[in-house]
C-alpha cells in the first residue's frame, strides 16, 4: 500500500444532498440553511447544498444561501447535461459538482451510452462550467467498478478541460481499504489535480476506504454529519475528522469542539437518531460504567480514553450499573457535594448494583435520588420494615400486610384501605401505636425519569401527637415499597426527637 498522505485535507460536506437522500429525510430551506450555518461554523471547506435541476424549491435554497455569504463555497450538484448544470449557474451555486457513471452497470443499463458517448459529456460539461467562471469538480460515478484504463482516460480528458478536483466515488461501498488505496495511487500517478473521494457504507467501510485513499495522496473527502446518506449512508464526517487529526496528525480547517453540537442539529431536523454507541458523537461515546474502567478514567482519562470528550463538545459520563464499582460511586458523591458515612456508602453501594441486576438503567437524577434520600435516613432506626404484601384491583378491596422489626419485636398486621398506599399508612399505624400516634401530614409521589420501570421517589412529612414533624425520603422502582420505606424514616426521626 502507497502512504503519502498530504499535509492538509479539504471537508467536502454532502449532508444536505446525499445526506437529505437518507431514506424519509426531507429538509426544507429553512432547515437547510440551519445546517448550512452550523457546517460554515464546523469550518467544511465546501458545502454540497443541494442539486438545483431537482426542484425549483432547491433553487430558492440556493439563492437564500449566496445570500448570507458563507466562509464556505457552495456547491451544486449537476448531471453532465447542459439543462442541469443552468440551474445550478442560475441559482448563485459558486461551485458545481458535475458527475456521468462510467462503469460497465451504468453505460449499459442506466444511461445506454458508449464510452465515446460518455467522454464526449463530461468533457463538455467541464468546459461548460469553466467557461462561466465557476469552480468544477467530476466525478465518475461508480468509479470502483469502472475499468481502470477507462477511468483515467476519463479523468485525463476531464483534466485537460481544466477541471478543479476530481472525485472518485464508491458508489455502492464495494471496494475494500488496500484497494481503493492501489486505485488512488494510480490515477495520483496521471492526474495532477486535487483528488477527492466519495465513500458509501454499504459493507461499513466508508470510513477505512476514505482514509486508505487520503493515505494514498486523496486531498479532499465527502463526507456527512452522522454518516448519513442513501441506503448504508456515507462516510462519517466526524469520523474521518478526528481519525485524521489524532491518529494521522492530518489538518483540516474542521473546529472538532463544534462536532457534537452540529451532530446533535441535524440528528433533530432529519429526525434520525444517532445510536448510542455512534463513534465521536453518541451519547455512550464518553460513557464508562465497568470498574476497572472508571478506577482508570479517574486516575488518567487516556487509559481509557483515545480522546478528550472535550475535544468534540462532548462529556464524560461515568454509568451507573451492575458493573460498577466503589470508586465511580465516590466520584459521584463528590461530583453532587453528597456525604455518607460507611454504612450509608454500603447501603447505597448495594442498593445501586440490585437495581443493575434488575436490568434498570442508573440516571444520574436516579443516583442523586437514591442517595440523598439514604443520606436523610436517621442514624438509629427502632422501627425497620421486614415485609410488605400488598393485594388490589377492580374487584378487589385494596389490601396491605406490613411486617416490621419494632425495637427488636417482630409484628406484623394487616389493613385496607382506598389504595395500597394508604393500607399500608393504617397498617404501620396499628403497628407502632403503642409507643407514637403517626398522622401523615404531606404525601409527594415522583417518577425521577419516564419509562414504566422508572424509580419513584416518595416524600413524606409526618407528625405524631405532641405536633413533632419530621420529613422522610425515599426512592423505589416499587411505588408502595418507597413509600412505606419513606414513611418509616419519619417516624423513625420522630422518635429520634421524642427521646
Amino acid at each position: 500500500m502507497t502512504y503519502n498522505p498530504p499535509s492538509d485535507v479539504m471537508i467536502y460536506d454532502t449532508t444536505l444532498r446525499d445526506g437529505e437522500q437518507t431514506p424519509g429525510v426531507t429538509i426544507t430551506t429553512d432547515e437547510k440553511i440551519t445546517i448550512a450555518e452550523k457546517l460554515d461554523k464546523l469550518g467544511v471547506d465546501v458545502i454540497e447544498l443541494g442539486f438545483p435541476a431537482a426542484s425549483p424549491g432547491e433553487q430558492r435554497t440556493f439563492k437564500e444561501a449566496a445570500k448570507i455569504g458563507f466562509n464556505a463555497q457552495i456547491s451544486g450538484l449537476a448531471r453532465a447535461l447542459p439543462q442541469d448544470i443552468d440551474k445550478a449557474i442560475d441559482s448563485d451555486a459558486d461551485y458545481i459538482h458535475t458527475f456521468i457513471g462510467t462503469s460497465p452497470l451504468h453505460r449499459d443499463y442506466k444511461l445506454k451510452m458508449s464510452k465515446e458517448e460518455i467522454l464526449d459529456k463530461a468533457v463538455t460539461a467541464v468546459e461548460y462550467i469553466k467557461d462561466h467562471g465557476i469552480t468544477a469538480e467530476f466525478s465518475c460515478e461508480d468509479s470502483t467498478r469502472t475499468e481502470i484504463d477507462y477511468l483515467l482516460e476519463v479523468f485525463s480528458a476531464v483534466q485537460e478541460a481544466k477541471v478543479d478536483k476530481i472525485n472518485v466515488p464508491d458508489t455502492v461501498g464495494v471496494t475494500i481499504p488496500i484497494k481503493m488505496n492501489e486505485l488512488i495511487t494510480k490515477i495520483n500517478e496521471k492526474i495532477n489535480v486535487p483528488i477527492s473521494v466519495h465513500c458509501h457504507n454499504d459493507f461499513g467501510l466508508a470510513v477505512a476506504n476514505t482514509l486508505a485513499a487520503i493515505e494514498a495522496g486523496a486531498k479532499q473527502a465527502q463526507c456527512t454529519i452522522n454518516g448519513l446518506g442513501e441506503r448504508a449512508g456515507n462516510a462519517s464526517l466526524e469520523e474521518i475528522v478526528m481519525s485524521l487529526h489524532k491518529c494521522y496528525n492530518i489538518n483540516t480547517n474542521i473546529n472538532s469542539k463544534l462536532l457534537v453540537n452540529t451532530s446533535e442539529t441535524v440528528s433533530r431536523i432529519t429526525g434520525v437518531k444517532m445510536p448510542p454507541n455512534k463513534a465521536i458523537v453518541g451519547e455512550n461515546a464518553f460513557a464508562h460504567e465497568a470498574g476497572i474502567h472508571v478506577q482508570g478514567i479517574l486516575a488518567n482519562s487516556e487509559t481509557y480514553e483515545a480522546l478528550n470528550p472535550e475535544e468534540v463538545g462532548h462529556k464524560r459520563r461515568i454509568v451507573l450499573g451492575k458493573l460498577t464499582g466503589a470508586n465511580a460511586i465516590e466520584a459521584k458523591l463528590e461530583e453532587y457535594n453528597i456525604n455518607l458515612n460507611k454504612n450509608q456508602f454500603d447501603e447505597l453501594f448495594k442498593k445501586v448494583k440490585a437495581l443493575g441486576d434488575a436490568g434498570k438503567t442508573i440516571t444520574d437524577l436516579d443516583f442523586r435520588s437514591v442517595a440523598e434520600a439514604i443520606q436523610g435516613k436517621p442514624t438509629q432506626e427502632r422501627i425497620k420494615l421486614l415485609g410488605i404484601s400488598v393485594m388490589t384491583g377492580d374487584n378487589t378491596l385494596p389490601t396491605a400486610t406490613v411486617k416490621l422489626d419494632i425495637d427488636g419485636t417482630v409484628k406484623n398486621h394487616a389493613e385496607t384501605g382506598v389504595g395500597p398506599v394508604d393500607a399500608s399508612l393504617k397498617a404501620i399505624q396499628s403497628l407502632v401505636g403503642e409507643i407514637v400516634d403517626i398522622h401523615l401530614e404531606e404525601y409527594h409521589i415522583e417518577a425521577i425519569t419516564g419509562g414504566t420501570n422508572a424509580l419513584a421517589e416518595v416524600f413524606v412529612i409526618s407528625t405524631d401527637e405532641n405536633n413533632n414533624k419530621a420529613t422522610g425520603r425515599a426512592t423505589d422502582e416499587d411505588i408502595v415499597k418507597a413509600s412505606i420505606d419513606a414513611i418509616i424514616s419519619s417516624v423513625n426521626k420522630i422518635l429520634m426527637l421524642r427521646e
